[in-house]
């Protein structure tokens, strides 16, 4: 008998476009001599919708307005419990950070995914660092903002900043995904530009300094017994890997395996599942470093509990060159989410 399958997918988040295509990679991939599948799509004003048309029409966002193929009793298939498992595609806020999953553990249904501390941990970039200190797992020195208090004391919290950190530095609301809001800074000038921005999409910021790193990346699979896929390396079309270097940028490239020494790949992928484990993180995960140039230091970026499932995403294609195919991972994030929820 089929296992019936939702798959969220759009959103409230800066992320929507994103989550649509993703979705449409799962759709296309997804095997349906296993699968009954559900599309659910969620708006950007948050309206849900179950969606019986054309998975094309999901990725241009003509879905909406396809009044015939939606129903509105998206909700019924989740609290009613027509579906096995339920399968987020939304990155960002109101998918990624533990809400979804929450929504999803009321309702009884297993769901794709860490849970709901290990998502909402892993969407707050400043609590993600608090956690991880306590591991001893290295990163870039860092000073928080605060809304409320840069509005009172801009100025010494400038100064703050440049006395605990040095030019260059990178601006990211905490809460945030795809580099969206996150600017670099390499004089005063910027750092308050930069601040500025990234207050804009949430009330607390991060503000790191500036390594002179190569991005890699990993994927990561599994419940109590995690493993780690083959890192890949990102060759940004710009100074870093912003939203627009990765989405809209052709010259962004990605370098699979990562070049680095055997025993530099071991140690990122020894470390990422590290990270996992402290964040108690289960189904999936990609965790992003920067590697220093100079002495190969390994430092974490961030972790994303819905890394992207385009076609030319990371995650994928890291477990790709693992061996492990599309639609063997789809049907491997699905047997995990059911096994988590019946321990």
């Amino acid at each position: 008998m089929k296992k019936k399958i939702a798959i969220l997918f759009g959103g409230q988040s800066t992320e929507h476009e994103v989550s649509r295509v993703s979705a449409a990679s799962v759709l296309r991939n997804i095997d349906p001599t296993k699968y009954e599948v559900y599309p659910i799509g969620i708006t950007k004003k948050g309206e849900w919708f179950e969606y019986s048309g054309s998975i094309d029409d999901i990725e241009n966002g003509k879905w909406e307005n396809n009044e015939f193929y939606k129903s509105p009793k998206a909700q019924d298939v989740l609290f009613n419990k027509e579906v096995d498992v339920v399968f987020p595609v939304l990155h960002g806020l109101f998918g990624e950070d533990g809400t979804v999953q929450g929504l999803c553990k009321l309702a009884g249904v297993p769901c794709v995914g860490p849970g709901v501390l290990s998502s909402s941990i892993g969407m707050d970039k400043v609590y993600t660092k608090y956690v991880l200190e306590h591991f001893n797992i290295k990163q870039a020195d860092y000073v928080i903002v605060n809304l409320s208090e840069y509005k009172k004391q801009k100025e010494e919290i400038i100064k703050n900043i440049e006395k605990k950190l040095s030019y260059a530095v990178f601006i990211k609301p905490s809460n945030s995904g795809s580099s969206v809001g996150i600017t670099k800074a390499h004089n005063r000038e910027e750092l308050e530009k930069g601040l500025e921005e990234a207050l804009k999409y949430d009330r607390k910021v991060l503000v790191e300094n500036a390594i002179n790193a190569r991005e890699v990346e990993v994927a990561v699979l599994g419940n109590d017994e995690p493993k780690a896929s083959i890192p890949g390396e990102i060759l940004p079309a710009k100074e870093f890997y912003d939203y627009e270097a990765k989405y809209q940028n052709a010259a962004s490239r990605l370098l699979i395996p990562a070049n680095l020494s055997d025993d530099k790949l071991e140690e990122v992928r020894k470390t990422a599942v590290e990270v996992y484990k402290a964040l108690d993180c289960a189904g999936m995960a990609r965790v992003d470093f920067l590697v220093d140039k100079d002495t190969l230091d390994i430092y974490l970026n961030e972790i994303n509990t819905i890394p992207g499932f385009t076609s030319i995403s990371m995650y994928p294609k890291l477990w790709e060159a693992t061996n492990k195919g599309y639609k063997d991972l789809i049907n491997e994030l699905i047997e995990l989410a059911i096994e988590r929820n019946n321990a």
